[in-house]
């Protein structure tokens, strides 16, 4: 597990290119027959991929959280985006397909993950939170999931958002999720932009073509720098900076987000002219 420390954004104005890679980008969640594990000290917000391809994986590493079993005091949220495959939930079978989400509530003991078809695997992206009482585990196919399409051509960010684990959606301690779907020929996402100070944020983009790339914008208004992101890549995005992106080409982002309320609407809006 690769852990993560907090950053003072005082400190941040002072970092090179490759310290603020170290510090945000997540580069390789998705391994073959392999559990990878982030753990950022951001609200102990846990990022992880999971590829089973001839194996069968275990939820773990209880052994770093010093607990008897990964989600004794934890939730977590499973995103597919390759291939079919299913988890197992203390013996409970869920089939995802690409864009199903699972949420799992805190209390499970045993979470297992596998493959349909090894030659198209599932990808499961996982994103775990602290949580202080259970939830049912709910599966959200990206079918029944309600999307809300906002943005313009003229803009270029014209989109789909799907919420999965909300307030009004599936219920949570902390974990907010989702996912944003960038049409043809739109690359902006979030601009402009906000900051949301009592949550910290993870975005991981993918549907992306090896040779595109995203121009990840964060930092205070006035101290932004950028992270160029490939495919399949994470972003930490502290509660003190801001988060958008513009792609060399349209892609797919999913945003989860933990802390200190569980208000999808509690946002600073950033005007255009205080970025610097």
């Amino acid at each position: 597990m690769d852990i993560r420390y907090e950053v003072n954004p005082i400190d941040f104005k002072s970092y090179s290119t490759s310290e603020v890679r170290e510090a945000f980008l997540i580069e390789s969640l998705f391994q073959t027959d392999t559990l990878q594990w982030t753990y950022s000290h951001y609200d102990r917000l846990v990022i992880g991929g999971a590829v089973p391809v001839e194996k069968t994986l275990r939820l773990d590493w209880s052994d770093v959280l010093k607990t008897a079993y990964f989600l004794e005091r934890r939730e977590i949220a499973v995103i597919n985006i390759g291939g079919e495959g299913t988890v197992r939930v203390d013996g409970e079978v869920y089939t995802l397909v690409k864009r199903d989400c699972l949420y799992i509530g805190k209390g499970k003991e045993v979470v297992q993950f596998e493959s349909e078809d090894a030659a198209y695997p599932a990808r499961f992206y996982l994103v775990s939170a602290t949580a202080h009482q259970s939830y049912p585990t709910k599966k959200l196919p990206i079918s029944e999931a309600v999307p809300t399409k906002l943005g313009t051509d003229a803009e270029s960010n014209r989109r789909t958002i799907y919420k999965y684990i909300h307030q009004e959606g599936i219920q949570s301690c902390q974990l907010m999720v989702g996912m944003t779907l960038l049409e043809p020929n739109n690359m902006w996402n979030t601009m402009p932009a906000h900051l949301h100070d009592r949550r910290m944020e993870a975005y991981l983009y993918f549907d992306m073509e090896p040779s595109s790339r995203v121009m990840h914008l964060m930092g205070q208004p006035n101290e932004t720098r950028h992270i160029i992101v490939k495919n399949e890549q994470a972003i930490i995005s502290p509660p003190w900076s801001i988060h958008s992106g513009v792609g060399t080409s349209h892609y797919t982002f999913i945003w989860a987000m933990a802390g200190e309320n569980y208000t999808f609407t509690d946002m600073d809006p950033v005007p255009m002219e205080a970025l610097t």
